[in-house]
Order: structure tokens, then C-alpha cells, then sequence
């Protein structure tokens, strides 16, 4: 193949799934894409070529573009639409080994992290602050575990599930029983 089409680079995932999203977004409002171009101040050219995951776009046309379909900035960047069902099949751990495994990431307003994390017995892990905003849940699988913010850390067991700011210091220890406990991270996505 030669000519332009030829010269073209593929077009990035993150670039395709925001085409994506800026078509469904714009077909669910029954906007044409001439009327959606006008309203965001963009060509329909550069529209046709965003939704086609072949654009490059930047921020500010990507919140042009959230700001004349009405929706946050961050419905235009979620990549997983329709997932499916999604399976994960359970991994071995190392006798004495803290694993941590990050199972999903799930955009949409916040980011949110699902990690599995085993702890084995008597050992003690200090959670240095994340991101500003961000909280932590933990849901208790297996064993005991004392854990949450560093002043007031809370004593789970099995079931338990502990909500906590992850923006501040915090601490995950265990006794003569290990842990097994999925936690999930959401962080916002725009201060």
C-alpha cells in the first residue's frame, strides 16, 4: 500500500476506546457529528478522525467535547464498556511472602484498583499515603488482620470489610494468622 493511508500509525487503544466512547455518547443524544463539531468549536473533520480512533486527542478538545455532550471529561476516557463476564483464576502464594496482585482497574469518576493481597503471619506493612481523595476498602477473606489508618487501626476478621483515607499514613499487620484480604483503591480522577 502507498500514499497516506500507508503513512498512517496505528492508532493507539486508549485513542480508539475514546473515539468509541465520543460516538456512542454523541449517537445516544441523536447529535450529527456536524452539529456535535459546532458545539464543541472543533472541524468535523478532526471529529470524524477522533471517532474513527485514528486522532491524536488532546485534553482540552477531549473536554471540549465532554462539555458540548454534558457528561464529565471522564465518561470520554472509560475504556470498559461492556467488559463481560471476567474471570481470574486464583494464583498460589509463596509460604512467608506479602503478595499483592492487581485483579481490575475500572474507570468512570474514580479509578478503581481490585488487588488481592496476602499477608502471612506476624508480619506488619506500613502504607505510605496515596493519591489525595483516595479510599480504601478492605474485604477480609481470610485469617485476622489489623489494619486502616495509622491512630486508629481496626481488628477484621473473615467477612469483615474496613473503608479508610488512603491519602493518610496506615498500616496492615497480622498476629499468628495470615490474611487473605481483597482491597479495592478508588481514587478520583480530577481534583
Amino acid at each position: 500500500m502507498t500514499g497516506p493511508a500507508a503513512e498512517r500509525t496505528p492508532a493507539s487503544s486508549m485513542s480508539a476506546a475514546i473515539g468509541a466512547q465520543i460516538r456512542l455518547r454523541r449517537t445516544q443524544r441523536g447529535m450529527t457529528s456536524a452539529e456535535l463539531a459546532r458545539r464543541a468549536g472543533i472541524s468535523k473533520a478532526t471529529l470524524s478522525n477522533l471517532e474513527a480512533g485514528a486522532g491524536n486527542p488532546t485534553i482540552g478538545t477531549i473536554d471540549a467535547l465532554a462539555i458540548a455532550l454534558r457528561i464529565p471529561i471522564t465518561d470520554l476516557m472509560a475504556r470498559d464498556t461492556d467488559p463481560g463476564p471476567i474471570y481470574i483464576q486464583a494464583t498460589e502464594a509463596k509460604p512467608g511472602e506479602v503478595t499483592r496482585e492487581l485483579l481490575r482497574r475500572i474507570s468512570g469518576g474514580h479509578s478503581l484498583e481490585i488487588w488481592r493481597m496476602r499477608i502471612p503471619p506476624n508480619s506488619e506493612i506500613n502504607g505510605l499515603p496515596h493519591a489525595t481523595g483516595t479510599v480504601e476498602h478492605l474485604l477480609m477473606s481470610s485469617g485476622r488482620l489489623t489494619a486502616g489508618s495509622t491512630d486508629n487501626p481496626q481488628s477484621l476478621g473473615p467477612g469483615d470489610m474496613l473503608a479508610f483515607a488512603g491519602d493518610a499514613p496506615h498500616v496492615y499487620r497480622t498476629g499468628d494468622e495470615g490474611a487473605d484480604v481483597t482491597v479495592v483503591f478508588a481514587s478520583p480522577l480530577l481534583s
